[in-house]
This record gives structure tokens, C-alpha cells and sequence, in this order.
């Protein structure tokens, strides 16, 4: 079975990866989400419509800190992306792995809380699930220049 950080951090990649382009309002779109989307734990973490248990609080707290963070330093994060990711414009980007870079690096730049290695491993891990094959080594090798580049006890 999944940790409840796994699962907070592959419910925040589903917030992260609807959010449109132009600014949000970030509490309307966390509320519709909670309000429209049911969720269990079970192997496919998909939504069901029959589903009436309510998402434990930490869980929906530890998923709304990240999907925040990410839209709070979200010019932050995509300058810094930008800069690492040589030769991948954000536009060129998979959709999917966008989200997760952007949650991951808020993760690395803003939490220090969470180790690095923590970070990244979930983070492949979560790209096995929902990108393609090439997610996992695109994703760490980002990654691992931004935790370089922002955690001193990393080199």
C-alpha cells in the first residue's frame, strides 16, 4: 500500500496538472476538486462515483500544501526549470511531467523539511505511474540539478 505522502503528492499532480494557464483562483479550484472527485486507495487511485469516504485530513492538507506552493512560486519555479532543463522548453514539455517537475522543485526549493533523495525517488516513482518511459530519467536528471543547485549539503 501507498504511503499518504505518495498519495497526497499523486492527488496535488492531478490539481497541478488541470490548472489553466492564465492566474487561478487556487481555493475555488481545491474546492471543486475535493467537492467533484472521490478518491480510494486502491492500485488505480481513480476516482469513483460510489465512493462516499472522505479524504483523511492530513492527506488533503499535506496534497493542498503542495498544489499552493506550486502556484504561489510558480514564476520561481519555471525560471528555474527553464534555466536547468537544457534543450526542453516548458512548452515542449509533456504535460504530465511539467506538473510533477513543478511540484517536485517547490518540494527541493521550499521544503527542506524533505530530503532531497525522498523527493526525487517519489517523484520517478509517480512518473512511472502517469508519464511515459522516458519520465523517469527526464525527471531525475532536472531534478538532481535542482537539488545541487538549492540544497548546499548536495554536490
Amino acid at each position: 500500500m501507498r504511503g499518504s505522502r505518495r498519495t497526497g503528492r499523486e492527488l496535488a499532480l492531478k490539481v497541478i496538472y488541470s490548472l489553466p494557464d492564465q492566474e487561478v483562483e487556487i481555493d475555488e479550484i481545491l474546492d471543486d476538486f475535493w467537492q467533484n472527485f472521490r478518491f480510494r486507495d486502491d492500485i488505480l487511485g481513480e476516482p469513483l462515483e460510489d465512493f462516499d469516504g472522505p479524504v483523511p485530513a492530513d492527506l488533503r492538507r499535506f496534497a493542498e500544501e503542495l498544489v499552493r506552493g506550486v502556484v504561489d512560486h510558480l514564476e520561481e519555479i519555471d525560471h528555474t526549470l527553464n534555466d536547468l532543463s537544457t534543450n526542453w522548453a516548458l512548452e515542449r514539455m509533456a504535460r504530465v511531467d511539467l506538473a510533477l517537475l513543478r511540484m517536485s522543485a517547490f518540494e527541493l526549493m521550499h521544503r527542506p523539511d524533505i530530503p532531497a533523495s525522498v523527493v526525487i525517488n517519489e517523484a520517478i516513482e509517480i512518473g512511472k505511474r502517469y508519464g511515459t518511459k522516458e519520465t523517469p530519467p527526464f525527471i531525475n536528471g532536472i531534478l538532481d540539478k535542482i537539488a545541487k543547485s538549492c540544497r548546499p549539503e548536495i554536490r
